[in-house]
C-alpha cells in the first residue's frame, strides 16, 4: 500500500477490525518513511454476472436498477428499508451462487417477484402486472388466486394481507388464535 502522503510503498499494519457488518476489513496504517497514518478498507471483489437481455444484448449487473424496480413496486407500501436492502443482498447472493458468467433477465425477474412475495403482495402484484405484462383484469385474478393458493401453503408472516381479513382469520383460526 503507497503511502497517500509521501508516496512511499512501505507501510506497516497496526490494527486490524471487521468494518460493514463483517464485509469490509478497517486498517489502520502508518507509513515508515514519514510517520503518517492512515485508514484503508479491504472488500471482497465478488464478481456479478452480466445480463443477457430478451432482444439477445449484454449489459453488466446493476444494483442501482434492481434497487429503483423494487422501491418502485414498493412505493407507499409499508416495508422498511432495511427489509428492502436485505432482499437485494439475496438476490445477489442468489445469483453469485448460480456460479454463471451470464444471466437472464428473466431469472432476475423471477428472484425479485420471489422477494416481493414475501416481502409485500401489493408490491408482488404491481411487479407482476409489468413484468408478465397482464392484458385483462382476468390475469390478475388469477395472479391473486395463485397467491391464495401459496399462503395456504406456506403462510407469510408479518405482511400486511393483500387478500383481506378473511384470509388472515382463517390463518388464525388454523393456528388456535
Amino acid at each position: 500500500m503507497h503511502c497517500p502522503f509521501c508516496g512511499n510503498e512501505e507501510t506497516k499494519v497496526n490494527d486490524s477490525r471487521l468494518a460493514a457488518e463483517g464485509r469490509q476489513i478497517r486498517r489502520r496504517r502508518e507509513c515508515l518513511a514519514c510517520g503518517e497514518r492512515f485508514t484503508t478498507f479491504e472488500t471482497a471483489e465478488l464478481v456479478m454476472p452480466l445480463v443477457v437481455k430478451s432482444h439477445g444484448s449484454r449489459e453488466p449487473f446493476d444494483e442501482q436498477k434492481l434497487r429503483s424496480g423494487l422501491i418502485k413496486a414498493l412505493q407507499k407500501r409499508p416495508v422498511e428499508q432495511e427489509r428492502i436492502e436485505a432482499a437485494i443482498a439475496r438476490i445477489q447472493q442468489r445469483l453469485r451462487a448460480l456460479g454463471e458468467r451470464e444471466v437472464r433477465s428473466r431469472q432476475i425477474g423471477e428472484f425479485v417477484m420471489d422477494e416481493l412475495r414475501h416481502l409485500d403482495e401489493v408490491a408482488y402484484v404491481r411487479f407482476a402486472s409489468v413484468y408478465r405484462s397482464f392484458q385483462d383484469v382476468e390475469a390478475f385474478r388469477d395472479e391473486v388466486a395463485k397467491l391464495r393458493e401459496r399462503r395456504r401453503r406456506e403462510p407469510l408472516a408479518g405482511q400486511l394481507s393483500l387478500l383481506g381479513d378473511k384470509a388472515e382469520t382463517t390463518e388464525k383460526g388454523r393456528k388456535g388464535e
